[in-house]
């Protein structure tokens, strides 16, 4: 029912645009097995920071150490990113930083006009100096778009959000590398007002077929 609302010009970019990321989302889906940065153990799992249990494993920061992995994360955010209009990116400490770097110089490189500037939210503001809870470059008003590694119960991404609306940048959108579906995370997101794109599932990453061990 949705494709009813766009042009045929619309549909064919629609494609064209859904063409182009599947062979990036099925790559980079490889580059968390071929960087070991994901692990399935169904019988012992894992335990979360929330102290849940999980029976997967994803460490986005292992897979952000290897620049190819870095240029698939921003192609793929960048693709899924140009129907949306922004002026900055960024989001908690430590792991969004390298996510909204990647994506910013990416976006730069490929398209001069699109100079999305990048920004940090500490997870407590600093006790010296300035006294900033968010370092970078922004200003009141700006479209800011809230980046994670994953999303699990979406709490840290939501404090981020919370910084930066308070700061004045205006957010309505939120992207994060893995979406793992558990804790009811997209929902809790959805709730506050935000598009949330997420590049994988956990789906991705337990179907995906790595070239090497």
């Amino acid at each position: 029912m949705v494709l009813t609302m766009y042009t045929m010009g619309g549909l064919v970019a629609e494609k064209n645009l859904s063409n182009r990321m599947l062979p990036l989302k099925a790559t980079l889906a490889n580059a968390f097995h071929e960087t070991h940065s994901f692990k399935w153990d169904p019988a012992t799992g894992f335990t979360l920071a929330s102290g849940l249990k999980s029976p997967f494993y994803v460490d986005c920061r292992s897979l952000m150490a290897h620049p190819g992995s870095r240029r698939l994360v921003a192609q793929l955010a960048y693709e899924s990113l140009r129907p949306i209009e922004l002026d900055c990116l960024g989001g908690l400490e430590i792991g969004a930083i390298s996510i909204a770097t990647s994506i910013s110089d990416f976006a730069f490189v490929a398209q001069p006009t699109r100079t999305w500037q990048t920004f940090v939210v500490r997870k407590q503001a600093k006790d010296h100096g300035l006294g900033k809870l968010i370092e970078g470059s922004f200003e009141p008003g700006d479209r800011a778009l809230i980046v994670d590694d994953v999303l699990t119960s979406g709490d840290s991404l939501l404090k981020a959000v919370s910084a930066a609306r308070m700061a004045g940048l205006t957010v309505t959108h939120a992207l994060v590398i893995v979406d793992r579906k558990e804790q009811d995370g997209r929902r809790k997101v959805e709730a506050e007002g935000l598009t949330l794109v997420s590049l994988l599932t956990i789906d991705d990453l337990t179907h995906a077929q790595p070239t090497r061990p």
